[in-house]
């Protein structure tokens, strides 16, 4: 793949006009109140595996609607309590799989709490657990225009939801520190994270990996792969339906997101990604409401940095706790 997008001195300025409905911050305080009025009990049951420095739990919490959310939670068999937790995002088309995928932040000493990504779970990794309850208008295959006809409808209103719910459901657990708590993801997961650093209050900071769902109209013009492509099939068939679908995606920008987000926050991006443009992370990274740094992977494509960019998280969050 050669490179398609700016170059990195553009890149680094890159400032686009996203639009903002005027009723965005209304729409999403009465989206999370809806939510949280109907939260239920957490459920938290201990899980018997073969590790022995990790424990695990199965947690059930209250998402959009008050419907069950699955998550895992990791913690360090012999830490002290309460800890600091890393809430964690997947990406497009996962789920939250087994307890043994995911073992690198519990074995460094932090909470890991899984999230299960609604309706997904089946395309890669070792599935979901989480059903999406909701139908929707005609959209495309894929979960990117399910309810795009509408923001009440779309399909990232629950998951974004679902991601603030998460947050709020870590802060009740014993085992941590509702004072230290990160949202990272990668991809999906990184777009999810922004939202949820938009909509949560006082984290400790976010990880934001290669985001997707940052500038919109930018993304779809510029990649012919998925999961933007799922938007371009869409209009295609229904002609003239462009307005409404771009309007119902502006409440859901990660730009938009991003300016609302306090929380120091770690970015990363790949200068030949096909599937998140530079330019589209470049422009949640630049639009950031608090301080903001950027790992930058000159030959890489959507995998990004993989372990060396976690090694980068690691030292990132070490910086904020010392």
């Amino acid at each position: 793949m050669v490179r398609f997008d700016l170059s990195l001195e553009e890149l680094r300025n890159y400032r686009p006009d996203v639009p903002e409905p005027q009723d965005f911050d209304v729409f999403w305080e009465r989206t999370l109140a809806e939510a949280r009025s109907l939260r239920r009990p957490v459920q938290i049951t201990p899980v018997d595996t073969p590790l022995t420095g990790i424990r695990v739990f199965d947690v059930t919490f209250s998402g959009f609607a008050g419907e069950p959310i699955r998550a895992w939670l990791l913690v360090p068999a012999h830490a002290s309590e309460p800890l600091p937790v890393v809430v964690e995002y997947i990406g497009y088309g996962g789920g939250r799989g087994l307890p043994y995928d995911r073992l690198l932040w519990a074995s460094s000493g932090f909470a890991h709490f899984v999230m299960d990504t609604r309706g997904q779970g089946s395309v890669w990794g070792n599935g979901g657990h989480t059903a999406d309850p909701h139908g929707s208008a005609p959209s495309s295959p894929g979960f990117f225009t399910r309810g795009i006809d509408h923001q009440d409808n779309y399909y990232y209103r629950r998951v974004f939801t679902d991601a603030v719910r998460a947050v709020d459901t870590v802060r009740e657990l014993a085992q941590i520190d509702p004072a230290r708590v990160v949202a990272a993801g990668m991809s999906q997961g990184g777009g999810i994270a922004l939202a949820a650093a938009a909509l949560s209050s006082d984290l400790l900071a976010v990880l934001s990996d290669v985001p997707f769902l940052c500038n919109f109209e930018r993304a779809v013009g510029l990649t012919g792969r998925d999961p933007y492509q799922e938007l371009v099939r869409y209009l295609a068939v229904h002609r003239g339906a462009e307005v409404q679908a771009f309007r119902t995606l502006s409440y859901f920008d990660g730009v938009a997101m991003a300016r609302r987000a306090k929380a120091p926050s770690l970015f990363s991006v790949a200068l030949h990604d096909p599937i998140c443009p530079p330019s589209t992370v470049f422009a949640a990274h630049n639009a950031y409401g608090g301080e903001s740094q950027i790992r930058i992977y000159p030959f890489n494509e959507h995998e990004g940095g993989q372990m060396h960019h976690w090694g980068e998280q690691a030292d990132f969050l070490r910086g904020l706790e010392t």
